[in-house]
């Protein structure tokens, strides 16, 4: 099978020390844009209790084997290091370095390598050396406090604000930025510290500007975007299914009142002493009719509403199924690479790898005869 897919990373190689959560969904993502990804997992796995063929974020890549707490384990990876262009690693700060495969030794090794390195806290501070999950990172970020209803508990948004929005797409744009550098006239490697509580504090820039300039109360279901605001959040109907309401703009808004049949009867939108008001109308108008039906009535505006579907239900929707947004691949119908590009798509070309399978072929396609000894361990 094709070591790498023909996308714009296409040649890009990229060492990924084992780990899960973040690190392994940054790699992936690389993969998917045609980098060629070797993953270096350690004899008798770890990690995330999930059968590897079922691991999707280990998809578009190659696994060697190799320990590196053998003699030889940290050497075996600095060869693969000496070939590579990026490296991604998620262990806590000086953990890398104990191993003998921190930055210092990778790159004296290769001094145009990419050293990726993925973690919640960062690699200094004072939590640095604590243990955390996303959770965690968001939690002290104010990002997890924003998010669910005034006077009950913040909701969860599984692992995507932190691992993966704050983390996993920073680490990317970072090591793609580097990558660019170490490529120019004169450029180095460099080391890319991607920190979940920096990314996903990021991501709320323009909430921050928004509340310094007054448009945004810091607490829970007050806001514009935050399920504050009656047209903008989800209503149940009446199979007990929900839809998503966002007609913000005013003639979105005005055909969002007339297909739900509340044309002259509902309070004015601008009036925030009648949003509790404007909020109960259109609840007990959603809970007259199904899911379906008021997909149906929707159709086609541009009400900006839309069905919640559940993971299942998405890949049937029409607009996704139209535009392949999931894909089929090793019985698997899974997300399909994105963004999309042009001249040079991404594609889902290998399935998830499994630990050290492509030990003889990393070592032969990357030119490190030494690799292969590993199999015979």
């Amino acid at each position: 099978m094709a070591a790498t897919g023909n996308g714009p990373l296409a040649g890009v190689r990229v060492v990924e020390l084992a780990g899960i959560g973040p690190g392994p969904f940054a790699a992936m993502l690389l993969a998917d844009l045609g980098a060629d990804v070797v993953r270096v997992d350690r004899p008798g796995g770890g990690g995330l209790a999930v059968n590897p063929a079922y691991d999707l974020t280990n998809r578009n890549k190659r696994s060697v084997l190799i320990d590196l707490k053998a003699a030889d384990g940290p050497d075996r990876v600095l060869d693969l290091v000496e070939r590579a262009d990026i490296l991604v690693e998620g262990f806590r700060p000086g953990v890398a370095e104990r191993l003998g495969v921190g930055p210092d030794a990778c790159l004296a090794r290769n001094p145009r390598l990419v050293y990726g390195r993925m973690t919640g806290w960062g690699q200094e501070g004072p939590l640095a050396q604590r243990a955390g999950h996303d959770i965690a990172y968001i939690a002290i970020t104010g990002t997890l406090g924003m998010i669910g209803k005034p006077g009950e508990p913040p909701t969860v948004p599984a692992n995507l604000v932190g691992d993966y929005a704050g983390g996993s797409l920073y680490l990317v744009v970072g090591v793609l930025a580097a990558l660019q550098h170490a490529r120019s006239e004169g450029g180095t490697g460099q080391v890319v510290d991607a920190a979940i509580v920096d990314g996903a504090t990021h991501l709320a820039t323009m909430i921050h500007g928004m509340m310094a300039a007054g448009g945004w109360q810091d607490r829970r279901g007050a806001n514009l975007l935050d399920g504050g605001c009656p047209f903008y959040g989800t209503y149940e109907t009446a199979d007990g299914a929900y839809m998503a309401v966002g007609p913000l703009e005013q003639q979105f808004y005005d055909e969002f009142i007339r297909l739900l049949g509340l044309e002259g009867q509902a309070p004015e939108r601008k009036d925030l002493t009648r949003w509790d008001e404007l909020r109960t109308a259109v609840t007990d108008r959603f809970r007259t009719k199904s899911r379906a039906e008021w997909t149906e009535i929707f159709e086609g505006s541009d009400a900006c509403v839309a069905p919640v579907l559940s993971l299942r239900e998405a890949p049937t929707h029409p607009h996704l199924a139209a535009r392949a947004t999931f894909v089929e691949h090793s019985g698997i119908t899974q997300p399909a690479p994105a963004p999309r590009f042009s001249a040079t798509p991404g594609s889902v070309h290998r399935g998830p790898a499994q630990p050290g399978a492509d030990t003889a072929e990393v070592a032969a396609d990357w030119d490190v005869p030494g690799l292969a000894k590993e199999e015979l361990r």
